[in-house]
């Protein structure tokens, strides 16, 4: 049994030693083997880096080459630009020379001109004051002397000269005139017959009188202290009197005792109500007028405010033509002829339309119409070219076509027959005023106004006026007539010169 076990140990011993050799031969073989693909490897690599090495060589000479190549190229173009450069500015230069030799000529011809120009006046002073001398007259004399003299000898030839180039410039400028004019009167065909505010309260019976009054005068007193106004009752049958400066206040009173007397409870205290409804209807009709008007003329982007201002003229009135009416026409007529002179239509019909709102506010704030209306529409905004036109139609010579446009249209419309009314004594004035101007003149014999004071017919003094002074003494009379005086349109001046021989044969 212990042999058997030695055995089986020394068995054992000698296999792990025969293993142990086997393993290591076999692991030295494997390093070798190893060792010899690294060094392979190693080899190829060195090969392939040699490769590369040189195939970068190549390329970075060919690199070289071709950089050379193209530097070479930029610098012969560098050196071409820069003979043309050098070129260009020596010619530059040499025109430079040639200008400035070119200018000290031209300088010096001036030096000469100028000295020239001195030695000849002195001599001209020379020559006239030696021909003043033997002629005895000085240069201003012997101008007038000739200029009398060309005077007297070609004066027929002058007069009708003038005639003739003022009866064709009138011709044409009147037809144009005509034309223009009567294309926008026809375009707006509104009816020339004038708005007049009724003053006048027709009462269901003379006893009504008596109720109006009141006991001891209270029922009248309440009325024209809530309204303003006053109330006149006379021996006209039917019929009482309202009477203010404002048609507003008038209109308010009206309306109050037509309700009054339908109601039929007259006492303070329903007179009161009466008149509070009469003007809220009042400010609701003034509303609705502003606000047709615009729309009619198709105004747009105004304050809802000055719309409501512009209604109010429905109950403004100038020499009893209704002014909301004449500030529509204005601007229908501005827009026709801002559309044939091509001046900015927009602002001729909204300048048209809102011209006079001043008169909506001229009764109850201090100041004229024109300056008025024109803070009012800068207070709500308006452009300044449409606020300028509350004025321009009250200056002698608007700054803007636009301003001159619409003082044409609101001539028009007030100077149109029928369309104003004017009183006997400011028609007279006017008359008056027109033939004092025209007999004030020298050589003027008689004057008289004719065609209500649209033309005015001057008799001068054939020995003291001729045919060419008579041109000279009609525009005198137009030009004292427009600066001194005020009138609607336009006054022609006719006049007349004529001589009369008178001889008896006996």
């Amino acid at each position: 049994m212990l042999l058997s076990l030695l055995i089986g140990i020394g068995a054992l011993a000698a296999g792990g030693g025969i293993g142990y050799t086997v393993r290591k031969n076999l692991a030295s073989k494997a390093v070798d083997s190893a060792e010899n693909h690294a060094q392979k490897i190693i080899e190829e690599a060195r090969i392939k880096e040699r490769d590369l090495l040189l195939e970068a060589r190549d390329k970075a000479l060919k690199v070289m080459d071709a950089s050379k190549r193209e530097d070479e190229v930029q610098k012969q173009e560098l050196r071409r630009i820069q003979e043309r450069l050098e070129k260009r500015e020596g010619m530059f230069d040499q025109k430079i020379l040639e200008f400035q030799e070119k200018q000290n000529k031209i300088q010096e011809k001036e030096t000469q001109l100028e000295t020239l120009r001195g030695e000849i006046m002195t001599v001209k002073e020379e020559q006239i004051a030696k021909l003043e001398r033997i002629a005895q007259l000085t240069r201003d004399e012997a101008k007038n002397i000739l200029m009398d003299h060309s005077e007297r000898l070609y004066k027929d030839t002058l007069v009708d000269r003038i005639k003739r180039l003022e009866q064709e410039g009138v011709e044409e400028m009147q037809a144009k005139a005509r034309y223009m004019i009567a294309d926008a009167m026809q375009r707006y065909a509104q009816s020339v017959v004038s708005e007049t505010t009724t003053s006048s309260v027709a009462l269901t019976s003379d006893e009504m009188k008596g109720r109006i009054i009141g006991k001891e005068g209270r029922n009248i007193k309440a009325i024209e202290n809530l309204t303003g106004v006053e109330i006149l009752i006379d021996e006209t049958p039917n019929m009482v009197t309202v009477s203010s400066f404002s048609l507003i206040r008038r209109h308010i009173a009206k309306k109050s005792i037509e309700k009054l007397m339908h109601d039929g409870r007259i006492h303070p205290g329903r007179i009161e109500e009466m008149v509070e409804q009469s003007k809220q209807e009042l400010a609701a009709d003034i509303k609705k007028a502003g606000e047709e008007a615009v729309f009619q003329m198709g105004v747009t982007g105004l304050d809802p405010r000055i719309v409501q201002i512009l209604g109010r003229l429905k109950y403004r009135t100038s020499f009893g033509q209704n002014a909301l009416l004449h500030s529509m026409e204005v601007g229908y007529l501005a827009t026709f002829l801002a559309e044939e002179l091509g001046a900015n239509v927009a602002v001729c019909k909204k300048g048209g339309l809102l011209h006079d709102i001043g008169k909506a506010v001229d009764h109850e704030v201090q100041g004229s119409h024109p300056q008025l209306g024109y803070e009012i529409m800068k207070k709500f905004k308006l452009p300044e070219e449409v606020a300028y036109m509350s004025i321009a139609h009250h200056e002698d010579s608007p700054r803007t076509l636009e301003g001159i446009i619409v003082k044409v249209a609101d001539a028009l419309s007030a100077s149109r027959p029928g369309a104003r009314k004017d009183s006997a004594e400011r028609y007279v004035q006017r008359v008056s005023e027109l033939e004092d101007v025209a007999t004030s003149f020298d050589g003027v014999d008689k004057a008289y106004a004719i065609s209500a004071g649209r033309e005015i017919r001057v008799f001068a003094r054939p020995e003291v006026v001729d045919d060419l002074a008579a041109h000279k003494l009609a525009r005198d009379i137009a030009k004292r007539i427009e600066d001194e005086l005020e009138y609607p349109g336009e006054v022609k001046i006719t006049l007349i010169r004529e001589k009369r021989v008178i001889e008896f044969a006996r």
